[in-house]
């Protein structure tokens, strides 16, 4: 029996509009999910501007409503964490142990060819009489979500609410797993973090889980560094605004680090001009980590490179969704990760603009869309 979802549609010109969309029942290997609530993050206010009409949102949490006769490992009734990364499990990357980068399923892999496209033809989700494509395989910004059953993780835990569930599908996990699984911080070492936002708060959290003894959060808000403080930051440092590719802060850095330099530094702040800057932070063989997502062009002075520092752009902080969003919710429940406490404020469906124009202000951690 079709379902009516209320659902942001982005219309593809730099606008959105609240509208109605269709669902089918689900096809064998789908399962339909009642929205709880929603993440938001920049990536959502990018989906504006993807040229074609979709349906929003790529984080969220909810309810499983309705499953395919194929679906065993949750049930109608059971309380779920969407994720984006969706793994065919058979490709060279998915055996390599990579499957957020799956070469068949993944939304963002070039030369993959995701399903997003497949499925619309197929006609799962209609707008105005016509197949229209989800958001990373998603549209969570709506109050169903039909979705392929690689895409759902049960959650178990009985103190985990939906706003803070919703946020472990991308943000978290991105911060979390590019210090967990990507970098592999050691214990006793030195991390940077450039940039103490919803992302760059889980890679401070990440560090302190992986006990390093010195994380020196780096902004320019004064009160994201307050904030940072709470999440697990040692050591606090006010960029400053003119000091081009924080040179003159990594030299405070080196000062706080032996001269050397720290072990990690990890970018955070999606800005291009300050892509190369945490490899002016990290020592000889350090590691850089450039976490945000810059897909614009940059020019690195290979002075920056000296010597034998390594410089990675992990995705999605190497997710593997079955074994990450359990560690996670186990550390959230240990009382040794903070969830709630990322959520500045939580919005209607109807007031997405506000949570845009808050979010693109700087004044949220992060914001999340509540459904009745």
């Amino acid at each position: 029996m079709p379902i009516f979802s209320k659902s942001a549609i982005a219309t593809g010109d730099g606008n959105f509009m609240i509208d109605h969309v269709t669902l089918a029942s689900p096809k064998p290997d789908e399962v339909l999910v009642k929205i709880k609530a929603a993440g938001l993050c920049h990536t959502d206010y990018d989906s504006l501007n993807w040229g074609k009409p979709i349906v929003m949102g790529h984080e969220g949490s909810g309810i499983v409503a309705e499953i395919g006769a194929q679906v065993e490992h949750v049930t109608v009734g059971d309380s779920v964490i969407l994720n984006w990364a969706t793994p065919c499990r058979k490709c060279f990357q998915c055996k390599e142990g990579n499957e957020h980068i799956c070469e068949k399923n993944s939304p963002v892999v070039a030369g993959a060819n995701g399903y997003t496209e497949g499925h619309a033809q197929l006609e799962g989700t209609i707008w105005k009489n016509t197949p229209i494509e989800r958001s990373f395989n998603l549209g969570t910004l709506s109050e169903y979500a039909l979705v392929k059953a690689s895409a759902v993780v049960k959650n178990t835990s009985k103190e985990l609410s939906f706003p803070a569930a919703s946020i472990i599908s991308c943000g978290v996990m991105t911060g979390y797993g590019s210090v967990v699984n990507s970098a592999k911080v050691k214990e006793n070492s030195s991390v940077v973090v450039l940039g103490t936002g919803g992302v760059g708060l889980n890679v401070i959290q990440g560090a302190k889980i992986n006990k390093a003894s010195k994380i020196i959060a780096i902004d320019v808000n004064e009160q994201r560094l307050l904030m940072a403080q709470t999440f697990g930051a040692t050591h606090l440092l006010k960029a400053d605004k003119s000091d081009k590719g924080l040179l003159e802060a990594a030299e405070k850095v080196k000062q706080m680090t032996d001269g050397r330099g720290a072990d990690y530094a990890f970018e955070c702040t999606a800005i291009p001009e300050l892509g190369a800057a945490p490899l002016a932070m990290i020592r000889n063989a350090g590691t850089a980590v450039q976490v945000s997502g810059i897909e614009q062009e940059i020019v690195f002075d290979m002075n920056l490179f000296e010597w034998d520092k390594v410089y990675i752009n992990p995705l999605y902080g190497g997710c593997n969704p079955e074994r990450d969003f359990p560690r996670i919710i186990s550390h959230y429940e240990s009382g040794i990760l903070k969830l709630d406490e990322i959520i500045t404020q939580t919005y209607p469906l109807e007031d997405l603009q506000q949570a845009f124009d808050d979010m693109l202000a700087g004044k949220n951690a992060k914001g999340v869309i509540l459904f009745n």
